[in-house]
């Protein structure tokens, strides 16, 4: 209709002109930053050894390839390239680097048994990086498209997924601003790109039979995110700010912070994991508690959700999604309502915390002399999904699009 607009107009015009138009070069920018083009292979013809399962450290073996795509607000979408894994070259003033700029995921794929390889949920990663990108004012993108590219990259460097239930390839998509200017403002210029690495266990697994219980740091003098900021975003600017607080933890004994928000010190986020609390409520019914989504301070874990979606199948016990703050806890543990509190995350996907260090005090969590069963029951039951042993509509090959 646009262009029918455009050629019934009296004012006489040329095709060039036409094409010049305002309107026109929108449209064309559309079409042109959501077409589907082939991906450009080049295979790295000096790949690495690969280490051995048992001597995997957490993200810091990368494997053979990576995927990368640039946008240019002229052009679009540039044609997407798989290439060795390899540093980039770019400039000192992009505005990822001063301002923040920038955004990423971790997901997780697995080798099953038939030796097919398997991501768990990851259109709900890339639906999250589109979120985060709207508010930070990156390009936007087609979240099924650039899944169907990093199944792409998985296929090339499928040997790299571990044949072992306990380690996987973690994938950890990203999205930066490239624009090399100083100044505060929508880029005009980003870069989306992909890497992977093998990796076994978030945390060290040895003195129990699936997982090492973490101690817990909660001091209300800091905050992790506010209401009205980006806590609900996968971004970078999140992260780094919590390092401070993190080593301070590490210098009490805690490996993790439980981050507390507002006078009512409301419970949110465990480290970088969703909380999860267990408990006999004053009806006498089991309840499984999880701070909501609702005041933006939690941000959406997948994992988070899969617990949520998975207990409410089960329909064994109330699952809720409610407010909870420091005092209801400590009362609640006090008089022994507590059964298990846990986080959630990719990374680590189910840890059980054991003590608590509020106000100088240390506070007994009971959940591994409960024997962590329900903990452990998600941990096995979600991590049946992921490798295949049972057939899920979550668990997807990368093999299907």
């Amino acid at each position: 209709n646009e262009y029918k607009s455009y050629l019934s107009c009296k004012t006489m015009i040329t095709f060039r002109q036409f094409l010049k138009s305002s309107n026109v070069q929108k449209i064309t920018r559309c079409l042109s930053s959501s077409k589907f083009q082939d991906v450009k292979i080049i295979e790295n013809t000096n790949p690495k050894v690969k280490p051995k399962i048992s001597d995997l450290v957490f993200g810091k073996d990368f494997s053979d390839h990576m995927l990368y795509v640039d946008y240019d607000a002229e052009s679009g979408w540039s044609q997407p390239v798989i290439a060795p894994f390899q540093d980039f070259s770019l400039s000192p003033g992009i505005t990822s680097l001063h301002y923040g700029i920038q955004c990423f995921e971790g997901m997780k794929a697995y080798k099953s048994a038939d030796g097919d390889v398997k991501l768990f949920r990851p259109l709900l990663n890339m639906q999250r990086m589109k979120r985060t990108a709207a508010a930070l004012t990156l390009p936007d993108f087609d979240a099924h498209y650039f899944l169907k590219l990093i199944k792409e990259l998985i296929k090339v460097d499928s040997s790299w997924v571990p044949d072992s239930t306990e380690a996987s390839l973690y994938v950890r998509p990203t999205y930066i601003s490239i624009d090399p200017v100083i100044g505060v403002k929508p880029p005009s210029k980003a870069r989306f790109y992909c890497i992977t690495c093998p990796v076994g266990p978030y945390y060290e697994q040895k003195g129990t039979d699936l997982f090492l219980p973490v101690n817990l740091l909660a001091d209300p003098k800091y905050v992790r995110a506010c209401e009205g900021g980006i806590g609900a975003y996968k971004a970078g600017g999140n992260y780094a700010p919590t390092l401070a607080v993190q080593r301070l933890a590490a210098s009490k004994g805690c490996s993790q912070v439980l981050w507390l928000y507002g006078p009512e010190e409301r419970l949110t986020e465990v480290g970088t994991m969703n909380l999860f609390i267990y408990l006999i409520n004053e009806h006498g019914e089991k309840e499984l508690i999880t701070p909501p989504l609702s005041s933006g301070l939690i941000l959406p874990g997948v994992t988070r959700q899969s617990v949520l979606d998975l207990t409410r199948t089960w329909g064994e016990f109330k699952v809720t999604e409610r407010e909870l703050n420091m005092n209801e806890f400590l009362k609640m543990l006090e008089n022994g309502s507590i059964i298990e509190v846990f986080g959630s995350g990719t990374a680590c996907m189910i840890c059980p915390v054991q003590n608590l260090l509020y106000n100088d005090k240390e506070y007994s969590i009971p959940t591994m002399d409960n024997g962590a069963e329900l903990a452990k029951r998600l941990f096995l039951s979600l991590q049946a999904i992921q490798v295949g042993k049972v057939e899920h509509e979550w668990s997807e090959s990368i093999y299907k699009d």
